[in-house]
C-alpha cells in the first residue's frame, strides 16, 4: 500500500508535470509509486528503449519505490476493457490514497484521453463485482480516495498549487534524466535527432518561469498546479494561502 500512485501516459509526463509535488511528499516520507502507460514509442525524439532506460533512472533519482509500464500503444491506445482491467490491476495492488494523472485538456492528445481513462479506472476499482487478480490471488475493490490532475504544456487555470520551491532545481535535475527528449548537446542521442517543441535550450526556462508563474498568486516562489472533478474540502480556512 503506498500514499501516491502518479500515473503518465508517456515517460518523463510525471517528471514534467508534478514531480516536485512528489519529491516533496517524498522527502516527508510518504511511499509513491510511478506508472506509465506506453513507453512513448512514437515520439519524435529517441526510441522506446532509450526512454525506459531514462525513465527507471529518474525513478531512482526521485526515490521512488517502483515504476511500471503497461505496454499500451502509443498513439493508438484505447479505452477498453482490456487497457481498463490493467489500470484496476494495478490500483488494485498497491492501494493508493492519492492518485495524480494527466491534464484533462492539453496540447497532446493521448494526455487528456489518458487523463479520463485512467479517472475512470479508479472508479471502476471501487466496484467489486468487477474481477481482477495478481500473482493468482482474487483482488479487493478499492478506490482512491483523491484523483488529481497534473497541469502540463497548456496554461490550464489551476483549482489549487502546491509549493515546490524548495525542490525545483531538483525537478529540473529530474527532466533532464530524459537525455533523449530534452537540450543537452553532448548527448549523441540529442544530436542525431529532429528538433521539437521541447527539444531547444529555452525549454527548462519555461519550465521555471511557468512554475513562477503558478507560485506568484499563492506567496510561493515556485508551485505546480492541479484540477479536480471533486470539490476539495479543508478542515481550517487558516489552511488556504
Amino acid at each position: 500500500m503506498i500514499d501516491i500512485l502518479a500515473f503518465g501516459v508517456h515517460p518523463d509526463d510525471v517528471e514534467l508535470g508534478c514531480s516536485g509535488t512528489l519529491l516533496k511528499h517524498i522527502a516527508m516520507g510518504f511511499k509513491v509509486g510511478l506508472v506509465d502507460l506506453t513507453r512513448g514509442e512514437l515520439g519524435t525524439r529517441g526510441t522506446a528503449d532509450i526512454r525506459t532506460v531514462e525513465a527507471l533512472n529518474a525513478k531512482k533519482k526521485m526515490g521512488a519505490q517502483f515504476r511500471y509500464n503497461l505496454d499500451m500503444a502509443d498513439g493508438f491506445f484505447q479505452d477498453n476493457k482490456e487497457n481498463q482491467l490493467k489500470l484496476i490491476e494495478v490500483i488494485r495492488r498497491f492501494r493508493p490514497k492519492m492518485v495524480l494523472l494527466n491534464a484533462v485538456h492539453d496540447r497532446h492528445p493521448d494526455h487528456g484521453r489518458a487523463a479520463k481513462m485512467v479517472a475512470d479506472a479508479c472508479f471502476y476499482s471501487g466496484l467489486a463485482k468487477i474481477s481482477t487478480s495478481f500473482d493468482a490471488k482474487e483482488q479487493l475493490a478499492w478506490r482512491p480516495s483523491n484523483v488529481y490532475h497534473y497541469i502540463q504544456d497548456r496554461n490550464l487555470t489551476a483549482d489549487f498549487v502546491v509549493d515546490i520551491s524548495d525542490f525545483m532545481e531538483e525537478k529540473l535535475n529530474l527532466v533532464k534524466t530524459f537525455t533523449s527528449q530534452f537540450y543537452l548537446p553532448a548527448s549523441l542521442e540529442y544530436k542525431k535527432e529532429m528538433e521539437t517543441p521541447i527539444s531547444g535550450p529555452d525549454f527548462m526556462e519555461f519550465l521555471t518561469a511557468k512554475a513562477r508563474s503558478y507560485g506568484r498568486e499563492a506567496g510561493f516562489t515556485f508551485a505546480e498546479g492541479f484540477t479536480c472533478v471533486r470539490t476539495p474540502g479543508i478542515q481550517n480556512l487558516f489552511d488556504l494561502r
